[in-house]
């Protein structure tokens, strides 16, 4: 009697328990409302640098409200601008000179103030230049473990990045109350920049003072398309043996396709081409529609910053290269010979 009347205790209590318990959906849009992210976006002499936008596709991914925040002098127009971007409900800008170069000194602090005063659960960046400059140091401030170079989101403290020049591939999971993210921009496409109608409001300037100073730069200047974001790439290794073979080869089977200019390390370290042409681990990440290689023979580090590549086609003389593993398309031999007919047949159809 007692062991009957337990067991019809424990039965109801259960029931209870169940019913009392939300479903796994209605938590998961429970999370969803709770989570805010905050997407850094870069702007360059007041024009708003497209491929940053990586970053909200990514927050978006991931659910929640969406955030854009800019920084720099004449950021007014750079914030209106994100506005029309669909799935940013509110872009933050902060109207100061001292932010237009990115100084990751003063401009980490200036992100920081900003995380707490909105709550934000995510802050994410594109992989540049300016996100691994930047980042780390918000991170540090935040007291928390930065996740870089993601390729994938999983849930909203799980990622995916890869590891190991790409060779393989990792899954992290994050306990921090505020994730610290860079984002892969040829992993994440850039969505609508039209059709939004986001809210533009000013936001915090800490003023921090900034121990280093911008002296100046030397822009390699191109009327190219942009090399992180064409839809063609031709790029040219070490077989081109000199700086003059590249120049002659390369820049005329780029025009011929309409295409950006990439190199591989050797080629840059050799002098053939400027480092801002640099693609692969140690350069930029790109994945056009098209990447065309001439003398590059296929190095992992290389493979790693253009392996995600609609279509790969390969012009070398060793079958035996190893970027032809990976190329949709492989030409066997002299590219001396081979890049001048090609270019020709493809200046014969325009």
């Amino acid at each position: 009697m007692f062991s009957v009347a337990r067991n019809s205790v424990l039965r109801q209590a259960r029931t209870q328990f169940r019913l009392s318990q939300p479903t796994a959906l209605s938590h998961k849009s429970s999370l969803a409302r709770l989570l805010s992210t905050l997407a850094l976006l870069e702007q360059r002499e007041g024009k708003l640098n497209v491929s940053s936008l990586a970053a909200v596709t990514a927050a978006q991914k991931l659910g929640g409200s969406v955030t854009g925040f800019v920084a720099g002098s004449g950021v007014k127009a750079v914030a209106d601008e994100a506005a029309k971007v669909k799935g940013i409900e509110k872009v933050i800008y902060v109207e100061n000179g001292a932010y237009d170069k990115g100084l990751p000194e003063n401009f980490a602090p200036l992100v920081v103030e900003n995380i707490k005063k909105g709550g934000y659960t995510h802050v994410l960046a594109g992989h540049s230049a300016f996100g691994k400059n930047v980042m780390p140091r918000v991170a540090a401030l935040l007291d928390s473990q930065q996740i870089s170079d993601i390729t994938n989101i999983e849930g909203e403290d799980t990622f995916v990045r890869p590891i190991y020049a790409g060779n393989a591939i990792l899954t992290v999971q994050s306990t921090d109350n505020i994730k610290v993210v860079t984002v892969r921009g040829t992993a994440f496409p850039v969505g609508e920049q039209e059709g939004g109608s986001a809210e533009v409001v000013e936001g915090v300037d800490p003023k921090a003072e900034c121990a280093t100073e911008w002296i100046s730069e030397d822009l390699a200047k191109s009327d190219r398309p942009d090399l992180a974001t064409a839809g063609r790439v031709v790029s040219g290794g070490r077989g081109l043996k000199s700086k003059e073979e590249f120049d002659r080869l390369m820049p005329p089977l780029a025009d011929a396709l309409g295409a950006a200019i990439g190199a591989s390390r050797a080629a840059v370290d050799s002098g053939f081409a400027d480092n801002s042409l640099q693609v692969g681990q140690t350069g930029k990440n790109v994945a056009p529609q098209l990447y065309l290689c001439a003398g590059i023979s296929g190095a992992i580090q290389h493979l790693a910053g253009m392996k995600d590549s609609k279509v790969i086609a390969a012009i070398n003389k060793d079958p035996d290269a190893p970027i032809f593993q990976v190329a949709d398309v492989g030409l066997v031999g002299d590219l001396f010979e081979k890049v001048p007919e090609l270019t020709e047949k493809l200046k014969a159809q325009q």
